[in-house]
């Protein structure tokens, strides 16, 4: 094994230049079956929510937006073959993470396939590579991706900033430098250049805006142009994660105390992040899922109880509390009073209070309960402005997002359920048969099941067949 793999910083480079040393000297032969399986389904989930993403407004300005800075070649899914690589990279990051029903690592808090999907995609494309060389550098960006939020213990999102965004720019700079053939030395300093470039602002929380829906395609931009200009020779820092002004310290401001640099490369090619990627099975704020799945739980026995969902049954009820781990509070629950009347359906992805709201009246949490007519529903905002949060005293956050749903009556009664591990997370993962579901719900309407299926067969043998034949589906406009 290499230093990299018994996971010790090289003496040389630090964090860097061991991530580089594994991302570059891993043969695919290397990567256990299981991992391999397991990333073409990440793969296949995140093909599906390209095409359900498809026709919403985002979507299509964006589009126009890129085509306004030129015309190209490159693969957008779904949409033909329009743009420039960088600008496909972006467009198509978007559809995959426009409804922020894409996968999740636990620990990490990243999404880590909206990102070097359309980083691997494109370069894959652009240089003729084959499918087997694209899985492997997407499962090596997976793999330093989760390591690198993981060593921030969940501090990202403490200090106002999406891990996504931030640290996809990095882990797609090792999945490019991979893909674009760089040298160890170079795929160092790729990760050092990228550290200039990385980026992800959580002032989308409030005020509906788009910009967290095209942070993982822009991380893909940054992978491929550090990558790009490490491999003709130019010069980035060389300690990026550990150094005086590295990527933890300066993001990680207040709380870099917590930092754990070690989880950056402890165990690194023998124990695979990649399978703890969760596959959401709510379309929300993953921090939000256990909580909504709580009230679902509920909706079955209030209706029992109260005979049906309407005024008087929401009258009864005095409060709603609901216990989730601190550090999720600043994104799905504060500010209380925003959060209980979002103002639009991103706002309501990540609210607690219209997510238990809705989960406790309706007995459902899907993509319909983000059309305009649900997230103004009366019924639904007076319930939800009951609803309160307070701290999980048991929480084993960031392994897990627990949520537990307590509905106080009038009347003294109380429905209470925990769910303790969060549905789709590693130690409670949706099925393969269950991750397909998904995927032909996403797709449905969009494509027929005949071109679904096609599909479904491209991904799950992508490093099995020629690429082209996986992208010529792909570019296929719909």
């Amino acid at each position: 094994m290499t230093r990299a793999t018994n996971g010790h910083a090289a003496n040389d480079g630090g964090i860097a230049a061991t991530l580089a040393d594994f991302a570059i000297g891993m043969r695919p032969d290397q990567i256990p079956a299981r991992v391999r399986e397991r990333a073409k389904y990440l793969l296949l989930d995140a093909v599906g929510l390209a095409y359900a993403t498809k026709h919403y407004s985002f979507t299509k300005v964006t589009l126009t937006a890129m085509q306004s800075l030129g015309s190209g070649s490159a693969t957008v899914i779904g949409h033909g073959r329009l743009l420039q690589t960088r600008d496909a990279m972006v467009m198509n990051g978007l559809l995959v993470h426009g409804l922020d029903f894409d996968d999740t690592h636990m620990g990490g808090v990243i999404h880590p396939t909206a990102s070097l999907l359309p980083c691997t995609l494109g370069i894959a494309e652009l240089r003729g590579a084959s499918g087997e060389d694209m899985l492997a550098a997407y499962i090596a960006g997976v793999e330093v991706g989760a390591r690198l939020t993981s060593a921030g213990n969940g501090g990202f999102h403490e200090t106002g900033f999406n891990p996504t965004g931030v640290v996809g720019g990095f882990a797609c700079a090792v999945a490019a430098s991979r893909l674009t053939g760089l040298t160890r030395q170079q795929a160092w300093m790729a990760q050092g250049i990228a550290l200039s470039m990385a980026c992800g602002s959580q002032a989308f929380l409030q005020g509906g805006a788009w910009s967290k829906r095209i942070q993982p395609g822009w991380a893909a931009t940054v992978g491929m142009t550090a990558a790009t200009l490490a491999k003709e020779g130019f010069i980035g820092p060389g300690a990026p994660y550990e150094g005086r002004f590295g990527l933890f310290t300066s993001y990680l401001g207040e709380v870099r105390d917590q930092v754990d640099l070690s989880l950056a490369t402890s165990k690194l090619g023998e124990e695979w992040q990649t399978l703890a990627v969760a596959i959401k099975p709510i379309p929300a704020c993953v921090f939000a899922h256990a909580a909504t799945d709580a009230a679902i739980v509920l909706n079955e026995e209030w209706l029992r109880e109260s005979g049906e969902a309407g005024t008087s049954a929401i009258d009864a009820v005095s409060r709603v509390r609901v216990k989730v781990p601190r550090e999720v509070v600043k994104t799905v629950c504060e500010p209380v009073d925003a959060k209980r009347r979002p103002a639009n359906a991103y706002e309501a992805q990540f609210s607690i209070p219209y997510l238990v709201a809705t989960g406790l009246l309706k007995g459902r949490f899907t993509l319909a309960e983000l059309e305009d007519a649900a997230v103004t529903d009366p019924l639904v905002l007076a319930l939800a402005s009951k609803v309160d949060y307070e701290i999980d005293p048991e929480s084993t956050f960031p392994r897990h997002h627990s949520g537990e749903v307590i509905v106080e009556f009038a009347n003294g009664r109380r429905l209470a359920h925990r769910e303790a591990v969060n549905r789709g997370c590693a130690d409670r993962p949706l099925t393969d048969d269950e991750i397909v579901e998904k995927y032909f719900a996403n797709v449905g309407g969009i494509l027929s099941p005949e071109r679904g299926g096609q599909i479904l067969t491209a991904v799950l043998a992508v490093d099995e067949r020629p690429l082209d034949r996986f992208l010529n589906l792909l570019a296929e406009p719909v």
